[in-house]
């Protein structure tokens, strides 16, 4: 029976596992047509043509629905080392900060890139990747802005009637972002905060709530639940429900870069001043801001590490070849 290989490199940042396709993926270069096809054409022809492959490596039995997968794909940009689709265990994301830095980790591991400043092209656009000389990692994130502020949700959780106020913001991927929602932000209480916030969203939903359209196609899927942090080194302790119904484990790349960008907007947070935020499972990125012309620019620093590197193998004739979905 055809057997596919696929090589991988598998990462956590801060917890949160990244999964980097290094070989076997289909050409989507070449599917998407043209000489140069950026990275958001690539991605369109993943999304519409090969989501198999993105639920063959993410999803059970050989990934989880934590784990996120990062394809490297040809960049369209001269100047980027390479271009990468992030996905997960139930579709293609829009960006991804830990991802990203999972990414770098994993390039330095195989000696593709070095100390220094590298570009890398996501479908909603270029990141930049610098890695100091003692194997630190930081990203200046896509503009990021504030698109809604004192959004009232009301749901239901567990049968009781619940309401929260908070912001619509793009930090790469759309967030409702609330403080002030009742729950106790440990890992306790993961039932109550994932049905909560699967409610929050499902209540978004239903109310029609979007972000911009241009951005991201405007679906709001993640949610960021704020409280105060069990660190003494951190801002802000968060919970981050993911669009499969996953938490991540991470502080979250994109979450704290929307997070940052609401603070600046309320004058919160100063170009240049440090954000630290911690994750649920209490580790932590440090996260700044900063302007260039009409946009706001996040740096988030965390740390990644390399977990493993395998081979994964596709069987035509294995039932659950493509995943269980």
């Amino acid at each position: 029976m055809p057997l596919t290989r696929v090589q991988v490199v598998d990462s956590h940042t801060e917890g949160e596992p990244t999964r980097v396709v290094i070989s076997g993926a289909p050409d989507l270069a070449r599917e998407a047509g043209g000489q140069r096809p950026s990275v958001a054409a690539q991605a369109a022809v993943m999304r519409t043509r090969f989501d198999w492959f993105r639920a063959a490596v993410c999803n059970e039995p050989r990934g989880s629905d934590a784990l996120v997968g990062a394809l490297i794909v040809p960049p369209s940009l001269p100047n980027a080392v390479c271009g990468v689709i992030f996905f997960n265990n139930v579709g293609l994301l829009n960006a991804c900060g830990h991802g990203t830095i999972g990414l770098a980790a994993t390039l330095r591991h195989l000696r593709r890139i070095n100390t220094g400043t590298h570009v890398v092209e996501t479908p909603v656009g270029p990141v930049s990747v610098d890695l100091d000389p003692h194997g630190g990692i930081s990203i200046e994130n896509v503009p990021s802005f504030r698109h809604a502020s004192g959004v009232d949700v009301s749901f239901d959780c567990l049968g009781t009637p619940h309401r929260v106020r908070g912001d619509v913001a793009w930090g790469g991927n759309w967030f409702f972002l609330a403080e002030g929602h009742g729950q106790d932000l440990s890992l306790d209480n993961l039932d109550q905060l994932r049905a909560c916030c699967l409610a929050i969203r499902a209540a978004i939903d239903r109310a029609g709530i979007r972000g911009d359209p241009s951005f991201g196609r405007g679906e709001i899927d993640h949610i960021e639940l704020f409280g105060p942090p069990s660190r003494a080194d951190c801002d802000s302790r968060n919970y981050v429900l993911c669009p499969g119904g996953a938490y991540d484990r991470s502080p979250c790349g994109t979450g704290t870069s929307a997070k940052m960008a609401c603070l600046f907007a309320d004058g919160k947070l100063r170009e240049g001043q440090d954000w630290r935020q911690e994750s649920i499972i209490a580790s932590r990125f440090v996260g700044s801001v900063r302007r260039r012309g009409d946009h706001l620019i996040p740096t988030i620093r965390g740390g990644a590490w390399i977990t493993s590197e395998s081979t994964l193998v596709l069987d035509d004739a294995d039932p659950f070849v493509h995943g269980i979905r």
